[in-house]
């Protein structure tokens, strides 16, 4: 889509390079690779948080390597990330996706800035803009939301993946290597992430010999 190329990699080298250089978050210790709840001893597991559950999950996604079982763990996560935990947000999320489906761009975002405006820290709004924006070939926008998303949840894979697709598209190799380099640490077990991370590795070690 030579459309998208939109804005020199410069203009967003700064943000990014930030962005993949903070510091990942630490993982909560599992007992196992599974899809596991930590366990309080003082508490039993109906009583964990939302975001103990996600830490959990993540924890359990970074050592999982069999890409199958980390894809379930994966879902799981998505689902968490999906409930925004308030009534309204998440009807308008509904209706952003079902004007999505149906093609109708303005509408959809219409209704994915009210979520971002009545809910900031909802990181999958953000995220759901920042899909939007580059569908519709704006990867400036999207770029910002991506930055916005991972303000709130770093270790955010999807982002980074689409982090990583702007900027190969904007032909910064490095830049697009540690995206996927960040992805990894993430999700180890992704096999397109591993295949793109080898690739685009052999690619900038044969552009230096």
């Amino acid at each position: 889509m030579p459309a998208m190329r939109i804005f020199a990699s410069s203009y967003l080298a700064l943000p990014i390079f930030l962005a993949l250089t903070a510091a990942t978050p630490h993982l909560a210790m599992a007992d196992d690779s599974n899809i596991v709840e930590k366990k309080d001893p003082n508490a039993d597991s109906g009583t964990l948080s939302s975001k103990q559950q996600i830490d959990n999950l993540f924890t359990a996604l970074k050592r999982q390597r069999n890409p199958d079982q980390a894809s379930l763990i994966a879902d799981q996560i998505r689902m968490e990330w999906s409930d925004s935990g308030s009534a309204t947000i998440n009807l308008l999320m509904q209706w952003a996706d079902k004007a999505i489906q149906e093609k109708r761009n303005a509408a959809a975002m219409d209704f994915l800035d009210q979520v971002i405006s009545l809910k900031p820290d909802y990181a999958e709004g953000w995220n759901r803009r920042a899909t939007l924006n580059y569908a519709i070939g704006d990867y400036r926008k999207s770029m910002e939301d991506i930055n916005q998303v991972l303000r709130i949840e770093p270790r955010h894979f999807g982002a980074l993946a689409g982090m990583a697709a702007i900027l190969s598209e904007t032909g910064n190799d490095e830049l697009t290597l540690k995206a996927w380099e960040r992805f990894l640490e993430i999700y180890p077990a992704n096999r397109a992430a591993q295949e793109q991370f080898n690739t685009l590795s052999e690619k900038i070690a044969g552009s230096r010999t």
